[in-house]
């Protein structure tokens, strides 16, 4: 098996070199040896790096997602973990959807004043009761 170089990895994950090391450091990826002072990785590496990557953009800590990941070969993601974060991204997007259709309505309001718009109001008002039972 050919190993991949550090630089290699790099830029077929898109990361960087220092990141690559940062994980190392953190223990969610393992650098198989060195060619001279370059660290050598075995392609395996790559689709675990796209893994971590999902796991930093569905907003998992490195240490959640070091404990999502074990270092086997073979291995299952917790399913009850990830369900509660993919629940926490539907109700992040609800939150979005609502702030932008604040925004567009905002932004074409005909009222003479933002103060004077009963739907904005209401809106406003809403807002500050889901903060308030938040």
């Amino acid at each position: 098996m050919e190993l991949l170089d550090i630089s290699d990895v790099a830029e077929q994950s898109g990361m960087t070199a220092s990141a690559l090391r940062y994980y190392e450091k953190r223990g969610l990826i393992e650098a198989l040896g060195r060619k001279g002072l370059r660290r050598q990785y075995e392609p395996s590496v790559l689709p675990r790096l796209a893994l971590i990557q999902m796991c930093q953009t569905a907003g998992f800590t490195l240490q959640e997602t070091a404990d999502l990941l074990p270092n086997e070969p073979r291995f299952s993601l917790d399913r009850v973990k990830i369900d509660r974060r993919a629940d926490e991204i539907d109700a992040q997007i609800a939150n979005l959807q609502r702030l932008a259709k604040l925004l567009r309505h905002i932004a074409k309001c005909s009222a003479p004043s933002h103060a004077e718009c009963p739907s904005f109001q209401a809106t406003l008002a809403e807002l500050a009761n889901q903060k308030r039972s938040a």
